[in-house]
């Protein structure tokens, strides 16, 4: 069971994603609770910055890139996108929903809880 104080545990949703699948990957946390602020007095809010990632896929650890060839370094246009969750139960379900949503093999996020002053 979920406490009051838990459901009310801010945390912010970091990834980083192509062009390609921002708006889909966006939707998919959106309909898992995210982006909600002032009660729901506003619903998909977001911030996004555009950025390069690079990786460079590994044959002997099993990589299999959705961009690029394995052995070869890859630079990507990326746009990174943070979102506000309210509660650890959506922040898990919109953590999840990113996963599903993301074209990448193994999807770059971070969470972090956020503290109110």
């Amino acid at each position: 069971m979920t406490s009051s104080a838990e459901s009310q545990t801010r945390y912010k949703l970091v990834y980083r994603v192509p062009a390609s699948h921002l708006e889909a990957t966006k939707e998919a946390i959106f309909a898992a609770g995210g982006g909600v602020y002032a009660g729901g007095k506003y619903i998909k809010a977001c911030f996004e910055i555009p950025g390069n990632g690079q990786f460079l896929p590994v044959a002997e650890a099993g990589a299999h890139p959705h961009t690029g060839t394995v052995g070869t370094l890859e630079k990507v246009d990326e746009i990174r996108v943070e979102i506000l969750c309210t509660g650890r139960e959506v922040t898990k379900a919109c953590v999840t929903a990113l996963k599903g949503a993301h074209p990448y093999e193994v999807v770059a996020y971070e969470v972090y809880k956020l503290e109110d002053f």
